[in-house]
């Protein structure tokens, strides 16, 4: 026979019972709102409370806008040589394939001067005056040259020049954060590599470059 203090005690424990069971019915009752997950910010930091990395973040926004900025300077000033100095050519050099060479680059670095330019307003960057100081001494050199002596001056200049300006174009169209830039890198690196590739055929027929592309003359 159950007493009493032992009935009371499975009375407790199934009003228990029963008051568990009826809350997770409810919980998963159709129309009942979902148990929201508790998470503690401290163990999965975001970029809203992590104030060191904002930080690198807007300086590293900073600083590609200002590498943006120079790279459009400088091509703007690379273009302006490279327009001056196959006006030259056409009109100095003594064998055809120069002077096809200098029509081409006033017209390609023409067209691709007036796209850089478009860039350049959108950053606020001002347009150079003109060449850099080192396109004008070049052009000052190759003024006093004529003949075959131009000739080979001015396609040793040409091959180190476009050289220089794959890699510059390459990197820059990789570490760029903006897209116009990066368009107006990709063009002009597909156009410098278009004239390098033809200023190196052109160097190799004037023995000037050996076979692993190397070139054999300097320019003094």
């Amino acid at each position: 026979m159950i007493s009493r203090q032992t009935c009371g005690k499975i009375a407790s424990f199934s009003g228990a019972f029963l008051f568990t069971a009826l809350t997770a019915l409810a919980q998963t009752a159709p129309g009942a709102p979902p148990q929201q997950q508790q998470t503690n910010p401290s163990t999965s930091p975001t970029m809203g409370n992590n104030p060191e990395a904002m930080q690198q973040q807007q300086q590293g926004s900073v600083s590609s806008a200002m590498q943006d900025k120079e790279f459009v300077h400088a091509a703007l000033q690379g273009g302006m040589a490279e327009v001056q100095l196959g006006q030259l050519a056409a009109e100095k050099g003594s064998s055809d394939d120069v002077k096809q060479f200098g029509q081409k680059m006033v017209a390609d670095h023409t067209k691709l001067g007036d796209q850089m330019k478009l860039v350049a307003a959108q950053l606020g960057v001002k347009a150079p005056d003109g060449p850099s100081k080192k396109d004008k001494e070049l052009y000052t050199k190759l003024q006093g040259l004529s003949g075959k002596d131009f000739d080979n001056a001015y396609i040793v200049a040409m091959v180190k020049d476009h050289k220089k300006d794959a890699d510059e174009f390459k990197a820059q169209l990789q570490s760029s954060q903006n897209p116009a830039v990066q368009q107006v890198a990709q063009q002009g690196s597909q156009v410098i590599d278009q004239h390098l590739q033809m200023i190196t055929e052109i160097a190799q027929n004037h023995n000037l470059m050996n076979s692993k592309g190397k070139l054999t003359a300097s320019l003094k």
